[in-house]
This record gives C-alpha cells, sequence and structure tokens, in this order.
C-alpha cells in the first residue's frame, strides 16, 4: 500500500496502529502537533534512564563492540561494566 507524503511525515497511521494494539505512548509529544495525546511520564523516565545507561554501557568498547564469543562471558562483562559504572556514580 503506497502512502503519500503527509502521511508519511504525520505518522498518523502508525499512532492508529499502535493505540489498537493497545500500546501507550511513552515519548512526549511535539509542541507544534494539533492533537496533543497523553503520554506516561513515569514510563518515559523509566525508557529514558534504560536508554541512558545501555549508552553508557555502550562506552565500553568491550561490551559495545561483543570480543567475547560465549554468552557467558559477555554478560559477566557487562556485569562488570554496569557494577563499575554503578560504584563511579
Amino acid at each position: 500500500m503506497a502512502r503519500t507524503t503527509r502521511e508519511l511525515t504525520d505518522a498518523r497511521w502508525a499512532k492508529r496502529y499502535l493505540r489498537r494494539r493497545g500500546i501507550r505512548a511513552v515519548i512526549p509529544p511535539k509542541s507544534d502537533q494539533p492533537l496533543q495525546p497523553s503520554f506516561d511520564k513515569a514510563a518515559y523516565r523509566q525508557r529514558s534512564h534504560v536508554e541512558r545507561t545501555v549508552n553508557r554501557l555502550k562506552g565500553w568498547r568491550r561490551v559495545a563492540t561483543r570480543y567475547e564469543r560465549r554468552e557467558v562471558n559477555y554478560l559477566a562483562m557487562v556485569t562488570i561494566a554496569a557494577i563499575v559504572l554503578l560504584w563511579l556514580e
């Protein structure tokens, strides 16, 4: 199904699809949007915290590039990185 330029930039179709599936908005809407749907501020804070933590973990080259071949070893490196990040915080 071909979409017009307006449909692609505005993405109302995607919002309707997500609403039908019961998925709520977590990111606040842009201020220039005509309709301002509500969003869950607590979920947004949690999502933001998780994203920032993952980005901090990616700062560890060994974790970001996944040098470890075995899952157990990789999980150990992620755990060590997380402990150090929490300790330095």
